[in-house]
């Protein structure tokens, strides 16, 4: 595979070097070329494209939506994607659901899972994926998928695109290299990778067996959230986003191309590599971003902020202020807050939490329970918290400065209610017990005594 590189400027110590084969920044109308020239100047649809290329453009957005929200890119490429179109037959989607999905009824209550183990038959990203829940209703693009992936094998000759929706990946375990017709993302443990719908993709593990959680969203695409009162600065900021640089690959071999649509997965015999472009410009691409590089705010004098100002990335829905999706990230940080009982409070929430563990341990769940590579699922209206652990260590412990550290948990955060896959029910990973977690929280209330305990 040719790739360009972007060398990091003159001078500058390694810690401060552009990763080579990215492009920072997020929304970004890009450009990028892996042949010198490959890319027209001056117009997007020439009569004749460089080196006898094709021009495609793809569209993440309707034609005529605000400049603010539009989003396509042209794509220069040695053969449009029509040329890597074929008969498609349904093939077995395995594990993977789409909403609207009601498999099962759950009772009412908190629901958590243990890891789910890696297999040991060989499983490629899109073969792996395990539906946990689902919410809203694909076609009509509002909600979204919680999904586990387990990995054993890379991709050979096949590709993948979903037409559903955005994919939002969180790897746990294991490096993934994603070969996008926009050039290639290495993600690992700590960094998340977005591909939009459409946009064509294959998986390398580089390291071994993989496993992570992945986020299907059917709504609009992820954008960064408002400040707000808190300004210009920290959450994620912009130039921490890296999108690839121009790659392709001009290969003539047999292969399979999948298709995820209508929640369905479809797949088509082809002769030759679809990651053939050349070379692109736009606003629509795939991106990663290093989860390390949040800069948290929070409470400096007293009381437990709303978990809200930790949201990486949210997706919009037509309600101002009530997101499709936020995705919010609970990392390291450093709790000051005086008299408050710091870790989150007991709630019951309109929006829905699916909640994973990169790793480390997560503040509220201090007794052992939840682990990295596990998930939890507070659904809409449920009661949740903290468990018996977490609570009487806080509620106790000296209120000094205290920097968490080592930690990585995130949840994704819905205005709709959560069904729960079939797999999800049945799997051994669920936590049978956990729903009873409060029962063990004890009786402190003493009438004869107003001040506290």
């Amino acid at each position: 595979m040719n790739q360009q590189t972007r060398p990091a400027p003159a001078g500058a110590p390694a810690a401060t070097q552009i990763h080579p084969g990215y492009l920072s920044g997020f929304g970004n109308g890009f450009e990028s070329e892996a042949l010198p020239g490959a890319l027209p100047v001056g117009r997007n649809s020439p009569q004749q494209c460089p080196y006898g290329l094709y021009a495609e453009q793809i569209s993440g957005s309707p034609f005529t939506a605000p400049r603010t929200t539009n989003e396509r890119s042209w794509l220069y490429r040695i053969r449009p994607t029509v040329m890597h179109w074929g008969a498609f037959r349904k093939v077995d989607p395995r594990l993977w659901r789409t909403a609207p999905a009601h498999e099962v009824e759950m009772p009412p209550a908190p629901l958590r899972w243990d890891p789910v183990p890696i297999p040991p038959e060989p499983l490629s990203f899109v073969e792996g994926v395990r539906t946990m829940t689902t919410a809203g209703d694909a076609g009509s693009q509002a909600g979204m998928g919680a999904h586990l992936y387990v990995a054993t094998r890379s991709m050979q000759d096949e590709y993948f695109y979903n037409a559903d929706g955005e994919m939002l990946v969180v790897p746990q375990e294991g490096a993934l290299r994603f070969r996008t017709e926009f050039g290639i993302i290495d993600v690992t443990p700590g960094e998340i990778v977005v591909i939009p719908r459409g946009v064509k993709f294959a998986v390398e593990l580089l390291d071994g067996p993989a496993r992570g959680y992945l986020c299907e969203n059917y709504g609009g695409a992820f954008t960064l959230p408002e400040r707000g009162p808190i300004g210009a600065n920290c959450l994620a900021n912009q130039r921490d986003f890296l999108t690839p640089v121009a790659a392709y690959e001009d290969r003539d071999a047999p292969g399979t191309m999948l298709v995820k649509w209508g929640g369905h997965l479809w797949a088509a015999d082809i002769a030759h590599s679809p990651l053939d472009v050349v070379a692109w410009h736009g606003n629509y691409a795939p991106y990663k971003y290093d989860l390390r590089k949040f800069s948290p705010v929070g409470p400096i004098l007293f009381d437990h902020a709303d978990p809200s100002i930790f949201t990486v990335l949210t997706s919009p829905s037509e309600t101002p202020g009530t997101a499709n999706i936020d995705f919010v990230l609970f990392s390291d940080r450093w709790l000051v807050a005086e008299n408050t009982f710091r870790p989150p409070w007991y709630h019951l929430n309109v929006m829905s939490e699916f909640m994973g563990l990169v790793y480390g341990v997560y503040d509220a769940k201090t007794g052992g329970g939840f682990q990295p590579g596990g998930a939890s699922l507070h659904n809409t209206l449920l009661p949740h918290g903290p468990d018996v652990d977490a609570f009487e260590k806080a509620s106790t412990m000296e209120l000094k400065p205290h920097k968490l550290e080592g930690t990585l948990a995130f949840m994704f955060e819905t205005r709709f209610p959560q069904k729960v896959s079939r797999f999800a029910a049945e799997t051994p990973a669920l936590q049978q017990d956990y729903g009873t977690y409060g029962r063990r929280l004890a009786k402190h209330f003493d009438p004869n005594r107003p001040e506290a305990r």
